[in-house]
């Protein structure tokens, strides 16, 4: 007897490998599985404006990288002796306009060095619900605890979606032809929506999803939504607040990525990494012994030779933190 709904993975549809530069926008749930692939050691650039939760802003985020836009004081507003951008995450929130814009011009710097190279885009939407601008009309990314009565909340329609992305897609692919997009729904629940305002607005998403996929190649999705909602649909999967997933629940999704869109040889990639990780992660009875010095030893030839054969593999912080130890 089976005892639970198992959602049938998008396997063979499209390989991501450890040679592959990967760039990630969205909400928790993208942060959740770069931090993962970052682990792993796949080269991902991870949320270059923070976190972002809704299509429109996903979108102006990546047509600002495309533009390589710089922003200026007159980007930002202050409140409360802190400077703020509409558009990125609190993380980039600082004392001073300069430091604010110091760490945004930086990011987006990288963000648009990384452009050409990205052979994969991973788009995690988590509400199709947004907030405008009173005065400008312009959708924000993070209200940043703003009043109310300076903001126009509305739902997104599939077609402004939809609208908004084959434009971004195609100026995208004028550089890149060859990139592979992923997009996902994220299972975190907005409550702050309400369930049933919640559930129209991850409907909203999943339907503009479908509608791109059929008119564009090389779009595909990950239902991430659906194991979390049917598969991991008991409370024991859920965080304190029940509406974030587990840890249990993201290593299990984590699982559901790599057999949809990993290789049996990027498993074993990852699984000698993984050796490697557990004997730099080993927490030695005495760090001076002769015994610990051969075991750093076996870990720098090791480190060498996966270098060796995949030269694109970022791992001098590794072999520092052993030539640090072997010096002790």
């Amino acid at each position: 007897m089976n005892f639970r709904t198992q959602v049938e993975l998008p396997k063979k549809e499209t390989e991501i490998r450890h040679s592959d530069r990967i760039m990630l926008f969205g909400s928790c749930f993208a942060e959740n599985i770069g931090k993962l692939l970052s682990a792993n050691k796949f080269r991902c650039d991870v949320n270059p404006f923070g976190i972002l939760y809704n299509p429109l802003s996903v979108a102006e985020a990546i047509r600002q990288i495309l533009s390589h836009t710089t922003y200026k004081e007159s980007d930002l507003f202050c409140t409360a002796g802190g400077w703020h951008s509409f558009m990125h995450h609190s993380v980039f929130s600082a004392g001073s306009a300069d430091e604010c814009l110091s760490q945004i011009n930086a990011r987006l710097e990288k963000a648009f060095r990384e452009l050409p190279q990205t052979d994969v885009l991973i788009i995690t939407w988590g509400t199709a619900w947004v907030y405008s601008l009173k005065e400008t009309g312009r959708v924000v990314g993070n209200c940043h605890k703003q009043p109310d009565r300076l903001f126009v909340r509305r739902l997104l329609s599939v077609d402004e979606i939809v609208g908004e992305y084959l434009p971004l897609i195609k100026e995208w692919r004028k550089t890149n032809d060859k990139l592979k997009i992923l997009f996902t729904v994220s299972p975190i629940r907005h409550a702050k929506d309400g369930l049933h305002g919640n559930q129209i607005s991850k409907s909203t998403l999943l339907l503009a999803i479908d509608a791109l996929q059929r008119l564009c190649s090389g779009c595909h999705y990950f239902p991430s939504y659906e194991i979390m909602m049917d598969e991991l649909r008991d409370y024991r999967f859920y965080a304190d607040d029940m509406l974030h997933p587990s840890q249990v629940a993201v290593s299990y999704l984590w699982e559901c990525f790599n057999e949809s869109y990993f290789s049996t040889e990027t498993k074993r990639i990852i699984k000698e990494w993984e050796e490697i990780r557990k004997g730099l992660n080993h927490k030695p009875f005495d760090a001076h012994s002769e015994a610990y010095r051969k075991f750093l030893t076996q870990i720098v030839l090791k480190i060498n030779q996966l270098k060796e054969k995949f030269p694109y593999f970022e791992l001098q912080k590794e072999l520092e933190q052993c030539q640090a130890q072997l010096k002790i």
